[in-house]
């Protein structure tokens, strides 16, 4: 297993921990030692991707496992979210939606041997979740709620909420139109 794939495995097993994190209300400052823990794992997402393609490292595993890695760390940051109250739970299901639709999008085309790889409005949305999931976990304890700086982030927090639904609409829009050839069935000529 090469670096970028090593570090694509740490950012998996960050998970846990960050929920276990998130858990765990008691322990002081806890919100923020989680969007630690969210924030190095949104990097590693960067770094990951800058190593395999600079060193060309880039492998089978690392096409399927890197975006299942963001996928499910952004989901699970969002799910836990809903339990704060800081996003509605429609807006994370359709978040999910769209990328239960992209994963099977890519087995069609997996199928029909075809790699579809990962267009920049996705790469934007993915960003602007991970930046929005930041700032909503950086108010989600409401003792902090008093101070202005915790009150401008969760104002700019929803707006990021909002920009994000938006992208991930668009984003998947664009990638259906843009592969749709990937759903047409040819039939062989009898």
């Amino acid at each position: 297993m090469n670096l970028p794939n090593k570090i694509t495995m740490f950012r998996v097993f960050m998970i846990p921990v960050f929920v276990l994190l998130l858990m765990i209300t008691e322990i002081p400052y806890y919100n923020f030692i989680a969007l630690g823990v969210f924030a190095i794992a949104s990097f590693s997402d960067f770094l990951d991707g800058h190593i395999a393609r600079k060193y060309h490292l880039v492998t089978t595993f690392g096409k399927f496992m890197d975006p299942l890695a963001d996928k499910i760390l952004v989901c699970t940051a969002l799910i836990m979210l809903i339990e704060f109250n800081k996003i509605p739970a429609v807006i994370v299901a359709i978040i999910m939606a769209r990328d239960f639709i992209i994963s099977g999008f890519r087995l069609i085309a997996s199928d029909k041997g075809v790699v579809i790889a990962a267009g920049w409005l996705g790469k934007i949305k993915t960003v602007v979740q991970m930046v929005m999931c930041m700032l909503l976990l950086f108010t989600a304890n409401p003792e902090y709620d008093k101070y202005l700086v915790f009150r401008v982030a969760n104002v700019l927090g929803k707006i990021s909420m909002w920009l994000a639904l938006v992208l991930t609409v668009a984003s998947l829009v664009v990638y259906i139109w843009q592969n749709r050839s990937v759903l047409h069935d040819r039939k062989d000529n009898e």
